[in-house]
């Protein structure tokens, strides 16, 4: 059985907290640079040196990238000891990249972010506000998503009200990696063994007091997205096989009512067949009953095929990624 450590007694963080920004990063070597000033700037601007300004350490994850980014993140950490990095052998994608960095978090809460400054640090503020205040998770919510593409909001939008329609557990609307994880609930994220990870589904299924804070999302810094259409579509099919099995159970309704339409018109037909005797012609619904319950027969073993691969996945025992090394750590 999985447990939180024991939280404070008062529910409050006082003091001079740590906090870890873990950055999964794909080829990101022009804008780390910039994303370690603005961070920074941002905490500089929210405390202005008080007593309470969080210290920090910021992981960097590097899944695979082929340009020079862990040459950067080398060369900052240099002159500042507070920055570290993880390499990972190869690229295993950011759900698994971003699992690697929250493992190694060690701070009292962490904060995953995108380094293209998408998520903005001037929102580390209020967020630590609520923690402080109580909260075990606290959401950065995107009150407005105009600087996504048309087709990235839509998309999301129609994912999301899928998710929280046949999801066990619904996930919050518009808030994506950005949020303020406890220890706490971080120990029990770590603690989890899946293999398919949907990080945005297991955030919302550990619970916990949670508090919302809104931000407008800014354009992208720099560099581009990784996120093309299939990679998106695979982490859609990934976050729904995660979450729930109703895509399997509903199947069982709809042959129950197949099976009880088949049996109503088996005796219409014998009926029929009694009364009026035989009727040859009948090739086009023998046809449309054979292409429809054919149709329905390969999606139902697509559905199951999908559940099938991630069990299969799962029990293989692989290692969800594998570190090349770890630096500052």
């Amino acid at each position: 059985m999985t447990r939180a450590s024991a939280p404070e007694q008062s529910g409050h963080h006082t003091g001079k907290p740590m906090l870890s920004l873990v950055v999964p990063v794909l080829n990101e070597a022009d804008a780390i640079r910039e994303f370690v000033r603005s961070v920074d700037a941002a905490i500089e601007a929210a405390w202005n040196g008080a007593s309470d300004t969080p210290d920090l350490e910021i992981i960097f994850v590097d899944d695979g990238s082929s340009d020079p980014t862990a040459t950067v993140v080398r060369a900052l950490r240099k002159n500042d000891a507070r920055i570290k990095l993880i390499s990972l052998s190869r690229n295993f994608g950011k759900e698994a990249a971003l699992s690697a960095g929250l493992h190694a978090a060690s701070g009292d809460a962490a904060i995953p972010m995108d380094v293209d400054l998408q998520d903005p640090p001037d929102m580390l503020r209020p967020m630590v506000e609520a923690w402080k205040n109580g909260a075990k998770v606290v959401n950065a919510r995107r009150a407005d998503r105009s600087a996504d593409s048309w087709f990235k909001r839509t998309s999301s939008r129609v994912f999301y009200r899928m998710m929280n329609l046949i999801s066990d557990q619904p996930i919050a609307d518009d808030v994506g990696d950005f949020r303020l994880l406890d220890r706490d609930a971080l120990e029990v994220l770590n603690d989890m063994t899946e293999h398919t990870r949907f990080n945005k589904g297991l955030f919302s299924w550990i619970g916990f007091e949670t508090a919302t804070v809104e931000y407008v999302r800014p354009d992208r810094n720099v560099g581009q997205t990784k996120w093309k259409p299939l990679k998106l579509l695979s982490l859609a099919f990934d976050g729904i096989t995660s979450s729930t099995t109703l895509p399997l159970r509903v199947w069982t309704l709809i042959g129950a009512l197949i099976a009880i339409g088949a049996i109503g018109y088996a005796g219409w037909l014998i009926f029929y067949t009694l009364v009026h005797g035989a009727d040859v012609p009948g090739y086009a619904s023998l046809m449309v009953a054979i292409l429809l319950l054919g149709g329905l027969n390969l999606i139902s073993l697509g559905l199951i095929g999908e559940y099938l691969g991630r069990v299969a996945v799962q029990v293989r025992g692989r290692p969800l990624y594998i570190i090349a090394s770890t630096e500052g750590l």
